[in-house]
Formats: structure tokens, C-alpha cells, sequence
């Protein structure tokens, strides 16, 4: 699985994109979106950034996309080709 960071959420990692083994993580069960979310708050503790805050609390304003599909559903079931675009709120126009 490819999960990729955008705006304070890349901020807060310090990484644009991260590879993910959803078997070792997962094993034989299935592996959902919220398992991911409490896998990367896990991964990234603190920001890598000193004006950002910690991936845990922009993880809480953040929506994600699926393969390209808006999904709010944090049991949606995650498989190993997928690719997981993490987007925080964005202001502007």
C-alpha cells in the first residue's frame, strides 16, 4: 500500500509518501482505515515540523481518499495495492 501526505499532514511527517507492507501489518485479518490512522500516529509521535502540529491531532480534521475515492468510513476494509491519500482541510480558493 502507498500512502501519500499532503500539506500540514507532509509537514507533520516530513515524508510526502510512505510504502506500507499491509500483510506483515495485518497479517491474515482484514486491515481497515482505522487501523492505518492508529498505525501512522504510532509511527509519526511528534511533527517533524516546529509550526505543525503532531500527525495524531491533523489526522482528527483530515479526510482521505482511497484509490482516488473520498471515503469517511474508518472501517473501510484496505488492500495491498491501494493507494491512501491523506488530505487536512485546505484553505483558499
Amino acid at each position: 500500500m502507498n500512502v501519500r501526505f499532503f500539506a500540514a499532514a507532509a509537514a507533520a511527517t516530513g515524508v510526502e509518501e510512505q510504502r506500507l507492507d499491509v500483510a506483515a501489518l495485518a497479517g491474515t485479518k482484514p486491515f481497515t482505515l482505522a487501523e492505518l490512522s492508529g498505525y501512522l500516529v504510532e509511527s509519526f509521535p511528534v511533527s517533524a515540523s516546529g509550526h505543525t502540529p503532531p500527525l495524531a491531532e491533523i489526522l482528527t480534521r483530515c479526510s482521505f481518499l482511497v484509490n482516488e475515492v473520498s471515503t469517511r468510513n474508518l472501517e473501510h476494509q484496505l488492500s495491498p495495492g491501494d493507494v491512501v491519500d491523506v488530505l487536512p482541510p485546505f484553505a483558499g480558493g
